[in-house]
């Protein structure tokens, strides 16, 4: 006559869930996307991030420390190949070596340059991507710039 239901554990019907999201920030732009971008062709990251100023500067400098790199390696392959004719005389002449010498260290010195100009590329077009949405409003009140900074513990 008397029934009583026990459950011992409640069934959520996932229908009723309700996720609970974060209104927070949603990056615009995709830092990773910008660096991919950048990799493949130098500039393009930094099109991607709206920041056309620095695609003229980014061609620029790659390609000034290109031409130095080209010109220093052909001056070194002279300088080599006189170098290597005047030992066939016996006694190689001095001023040839050094030449040679001075052109193939600033040689590797420019492809250092150019390899650490690329890569500034890529750290640019990141930061740049990463700092995209970044927004440093004034109080109407004060008149003074205001940063919002929140912490997640």
């Amino acid at each position: 006559m008397l029934s009583i239901t026990i459950n011992g554990q409640d069934v959520v019907d996932s229908s009723n869930v309700v996720e609970e999201t974060d209104s927070g920030f949603i990056m615009t732009k995709s830092p990773w996307g910008a660096v991919g971008r950048s990799a493949i062709i130098p500039g393009w990251g930094q099109y991607y991030n709206e920041a056309y100023w620095k695609i003229p500067v980014v061609w620029g400098v790659l390609g000034w420390f290109t031409y130095l790199y080209v010109e220093n390696n052909k001056l070194y392959n002279e300088f080599r190949n006189l170098y290597l004719e005047s030992l066939e005389d016996g006694v190689g002449d001095s001023y040839y070596r050094r030449a040679r010498d001075t052109y193939r260290n600033e040689r590797d010195k420019y492809a250092l340059v150019l390899g650490l100009s690329y890569l500034l590329n890529l750290v640019d077009a990141y930061v740049d991507a990463h700092l995209f949405d970044f927004d440093v409003t004034e109080n109407p009140i004060t008149h003074q710039p205001e940063l919002g900074i929140r912490f997640r513990f």
